[in-house]
């Protein structure tokens, strides 16, 4: 065994995953404005609907109504 650590490789090596994950981002890169728009456009309706399910969660969650094990009056 050696005593020294290993070297890390080279910084520029390069990986081929990341030489695709480069191609592929240059491929779908938007080249017109009203393509950079509508995406845009679409990352916010996602957040919206990531949104509206968060709320309809906590809704569903806080409904009003006896919890288990709750003390209810009875005659």
């Amino acid at each position: 065994m050696s005593d020294q650590p290993s070297a890390p490789p080279p910084a520029n090596e390069r990986c081929v995953c990341r030489e695709v994950a480069d191609h592929l981002r240059d491929l779908l890169q938007p080249r017109s404005e009203a393509a950079r728009e509508h995406f845009r456009n679409s990352r916010l309706e996602f957040l919206k609907a990531v949104r509206t399910l968060i709320d309809e969660r906590i809704e569903h969650l806080s409904a009003t109504g006896p919890s288990p094990g709750a003390k209810v009056p009875v005659e």
